[in-house]
């Protein structure tokens, strides 16, 4: 409870559009305390993360991917865009070949590790997460598949981000956006995009969760403000259906 306090105080006392610096040094000071404590006591993130270090390979993504992927298939459910919706998320970002990407909601960073994977060393890809331990595990698995230079990890609210991120990074523009946060602001943060002209025209945004948890003022938004040329793009697991809206900038 200690280390957990403490990481959560002084992560959010540097979070605002601050890169992940401070995780893994936290991480290392007490690794003593880290290596005593039982799966049990470690949160489901933290799990996977253990998962990860014990049966991919070191500088690998796909390997990465693939421990991510059995860990959710066998032991506990993961809120990651996975196995099955994966592929559609991977042929727009081949098609797109984005050379700048943001990212709503790393998570533990399966989908920046997956994305990143398929993109040029050049590209400026940016994501970022308001939850400070899950912004942590991020950076050791990501620091892991060996992608720690090709991504920049910033623990902020996007409220608070977007808004700055032209002048913070020197974006002028995205040319892809993925959306995979918290349902009920995808549309305040699209909005902010258009607001502070970080879309272009062209500018790919993906966004998941359309029909499962379900993001339906987000579809609506997208498919009717005339902005956007939008379709939903479904992947089927078992019986349960979920999509990943694309939408085409129009300015």
């Amino acid at each position: 409870m200690v280390l957990y306090k403490l990481l959560s105080r002084v992560l959010w006392h540097n979070r605002v559009l601050q890169p992940a610096t401070v995780t893994s040094a936290i991480f290392r000071r007490f690794s003593r305390v880290k290596k005593q404590t039982t799966a049990s006591d470690m949160s489901k993130e933290q799990r996977v993360l253990e998962y990860v270090l014990q049966n991919a390979s070191r500088g690998d993504p796909e390997s990465v991917l693939a421990a991510m992927d059995k860990y959710g298939m066998e032991k506990e459910w993961l809120m990651t865009v996975g196995e099955h919706k994966g592929p559609i998320l991977d042929r727009f970002v081949k098609e797109t070949a984005p050379q700048t990407m943001l990212e709503l909601g790393t998570y533990m960073g399966y989908s920046a590790v997956r994305i990143v994977n398929l993109l040029s060393e050049g590209t400026k890809f940016i994501t970022l997460e308001v939850n400070p331990e899950n912004a942590a595990v991020a950076k050791e698995i990501i620091s892991f598949a060996g992608l720690q230079d090709r991504i920049i990890q910033v623990i902020s609210d996007s409220a608070e981000a977007i808004p700055q991120l032209k002048t913070k990074f020197n974006i002028e523009t995205f040319d892809m956006v993925f959306i995979d946060h918290w349902k009920d602001v995808y549309v305040r943060d699209i909005k902010l995009l258009e607001e502070n002209k970080l879309l272009r025209k062209g500018t790919v945004v993906l966004a998941d969760n359309i029909l499962r948890p379900g993001a339906p003022e987000y579809a609506e938004y997208v498919r009717t403000c005339g902005k956007y040329d939008s379709t939903l793009h479904k992947a089927t697991f078992k019986d349960k259906t979920d999509g990943v809206e694309k939408s085409v900038y129009q300015g």
